[in-house]
């Protein structure tokens, strides 16, 4: 059984019926009483994000998440379908279990995170930073360097990241999936 000295970032525990993410964690020590363990919690199968405090050694239970590459293959009424690279099944998971839709190309490959216990698809991941080409976007003013202005461009899925002004329609960039921001632009 599990306590609350193995608490770590990602780890995935059942608290009240449902499936929690720890994102932070930490720990409350006083001088009279004895030490509390603190925990910031982002909900896996519901929306919720929760903070939740234990004393120092009490049980928690973790949940035994297996991860899974699978490919994008296209988005229908079904939602978004995916395949499993090596026993090439399919399978459709709606749009609030992907951390960044907007940046899903097809073939992608994407991290598919499965609870072993049910063998229930949990959540999606993309590459912390993909390339995308920009389809869209305004010229630049020539001089307009001095501050760190940005502007906004269409990449080839349809979203929009606010690039630097030297970024042209047509160039690779990188974008980093969990902020939306961009990078760096890529050499072809």
């Amino acid at each position: 059984m599990a306590t609350t000295a193995d608490i770590r970032t990602g780890l995935i525990i059942k608290l009240d019926n449902s499936l929690y993410s720890v994102v932070e964690f930490g720990q409350n020590k006083t001088a009279r009483a004895a030490a509390k363990v603190w925990a910031k919690l982002k909900g896996v199968d519901n929306s919720r994000s929760i903070e939740h405090t234990w004393n120092s050694g009490d049980t928690i239970y973790p949940v035994r998440v297996e991860k899974k590459t699978f490919q994008f293959l296209y988005k229908d009424d079904s939602g978004y379908n995916f395949m499993d690279n090596e026993t090439f099944e399919q399978i459709a998971l709606p749009e609030t279990m992907i951390d960044a839709p907007q940046f899903l190309k097809d073939g992608q490959e994407v991290s598919v995170s499965i609870n072993t216990e049910t063998d229930q698809h949990m959540s999606v991941e993309l590459p912390d930073k993909i390339v995308m080409k920009v389809t869209y976007s305004e010229p630049g003013l020539k001089g307009d360097t001095a501050t760190r202005t940005l502007k906004q461009a269409t990449v080839e899925t349809g979203a929009t990241v606010n690039v630097p002004l030297f970024v042209n329609e047509g160039e690779l960039i990188r974008v980093n999936t969990k902020t939306g921001d961009y990078i760096e632009r890529v050499k072809e």
